[in-house]
């Protein structure tokens, strides 16, 4: 069994934006720029977007971040969205998930400028990528499928199954691992909470991405021998052994499932900072006009 080390991964790849950076910079070219709005006190929401513009400042990019009270209206919101589709200077802005309950998250996400959608979560996005057109992919998937590349994980002609059918995350992936690409090429099987029987997909899978948001609900006798798993999930479980009470899991039942497989992702330090650092390659993307003109 060896590990997905998406912390050391993430690190490799914002040094290679932080030259790119650099490079952009002695050239005379833009600094890119991501915003980033947040609504309300939610902690995880916080940290989130705390990570994000400490990692902007890593890579040398410019980033603002816009704090509002969940008092704000719907209105307001979506006039600061407006103001940052129309502002020059920043080239992709995310409003953070979730918002509070008077604001319709689906108007908000269609208010952005697909351009500047670099969470790639606008239909716009989601069709050019499920058309295998330039896009800004959704951080997460991103993210797995750089995890994917980048260890020289074969995809093609294997058998995928994808646990979790969200916008987010299980969705894209499924759609990105089945594309005429590379990684892609893969039998894709999509299992979500009325799939019959799941154990049966699970077991003839050489890969399994884990994103239904249940702690440890892939179990040993559900992995086959060698298989590779990507853990999506952050879960919180109590635990009265840790000062704070609770402790992370993800989606598998890490210690049991790791020793049968081939390469496994843990939690935390797997696919949670390849998230943040996707959100950097698409900015950098949208810097430099790779996917809009």
């Amino acid at each position: 069994m060896n590990i997905i080390d998406g912390k050391l991964l993430s690190q490799t790849i914002k040094q290679e934006i932080a030259e790119e950076v650099k490079t952009l910079k002695a050239n005379g070219g833009k600094i890119p720029h991501l915003a980033a709005v947040l609504v309300g006190s939610d902690p995880a929401s916080k940290v989130y977007v705390r990570n994000k513009v400490q990692s902007c400042e890593e890579v040398g990019f410019e980033s603002t971040l816009i704090r509002k009270d969940d008092s704000i209206t719907e209105e307001e919101l979506l006039e600061i969205i407006q103001e940052l589709n129309e502002d020059e200077d920043v080239d992709g802005f995310i409003v953070q998930l979730p918002l509070p309950k008077h604001i319709n998250e689906e108007k908000v996400t269609l208010a952005i400028d697909p351009r500047k959608d670099v969470d790639g979560f606008h239909p716009t996005n989601f069709g050019r990528m499920a058309q295998g057109m330039p896009s800004y992919l959704p951080a997460t998937p991103f993210g797995i499928m750089q995890m994917l590349d980048r260890y020289n994980i074969d995809v093609e002609g294997k058998n995928c199954v994808v646990l979790g059918r969200s916008n987010i995350v299980g969705t894209p992936i499924s759609i990105l691992l089945s594309r005429k690409a590379s990684p892609g090429n893969a039998t894709v099987v999509l299992c979500h909470s009325r799939t019959k029987n799941i154990p049966e997909y699970t077991r003839q899978a050489d890969i399994i991405v884990a994103a239904i948001g249940r702690a440890n609900f892939v179990t040993a006798d559900m992995v086959k021998e060698g298989a590779v798993v990507i853990d999506v999930g952050i879960n919180r479980v109590e635990d009265a052994s840790r000062k704070r009470g609770y402790r992370l899991a993800g989606d598998v039942d890490y210690e049991n499932v790791a020793p049968k497989c081939k390469l496994i992702t843990p939690v935390p330090g797997g696919v949670g900072p390849m998230t943040v650092t996707s959100l950097l390659m698409n900015t950098l993307k949208s810097c430099k006009k790779e996917v809009y003109q």
